[in-house]
């Protein structure tokens, strides 16, 4: 029997949000991530949707005792999907790898409505920083789709509940990455 994983790609790249271990660097193939809303939050989100030109960075991590429970209700607007053989990781014993995604036909398009949080971008770079260097946060921003979306700055009072504290290096990157990207802030 192999053992359950999670793949990361957003805020779960960044261990400070979560409390799971046996965390290992990983690579999907098959997805890209992009920003979405669903009428099940008020703001926008990363999801991934299939591409199969598309490879992005992330992590994996166990799910103790298969029990997905928590996992399901933090990531409750999106459907978990199987992508065991989409996944490399440095892993020898055979690991059951799922992925969480809005489900097709249950997302639109990022709205100033629904926008995103710039306290979860913080986070998830800070994520990436961390775990993938410089490179691998820009190759975050690189292989994101729907930087159009609008960008909500609410880091003097962070809206995201799993918000980070960033230092001046890591916010100093994010805002180049943003004005580079020419993306639509508002406050």
């Amino acid at each position: 029997m192999s053992t359950p994983y999670f793949f990361g790609y957003g805020s779960l790249v960044n261990r400070q949000t979560h409390v799971y271990a046996d965390i290992h660097p990983a690579r999907l193939k098959g997805w890209r991530r992009a920003w979405r809303h669903t009428d099940l939050r008020p703001v926008a989100f990363l999801t991934v949707v299939q591409d199969n030109s598309a490879v992005i960075d992330g992590l994996i991590a166990h799910v103790p005792n298969d029990d997905w429970v928590a996992l399901d209700e933090r990531e409750h607007a999106y459907d978990r999907h199987l992508v065991c053989d989409a996944v490399a990781h440095p892993k020898d014993a055979p690991v059951n790898v799922s992925v969480y995604a809005v489900p097709d036909g249950k997302h639109g398009s990022p709205a100033v409505e629904h926008p995103v949080l710039l306290s979860y971008i913080d986070v998830v770079v800070q994520g990436y920083l961390r775990e993938f260097g410089e490179a691998g946060a820009a190759r975050f921003f690189d292989t994101t789709a729907g930087w159009s979306a609008p960008i909500l700055d609410d880091r003097d009072a962070p809206k995201y509940p799993r918000h980070q504290s960033l230092s001046k290096d890591e916010t100093g990157f994010v805002d180049d990455h943003l004005r580079a990207l020419k993306v639509s802030i508002h406050r």
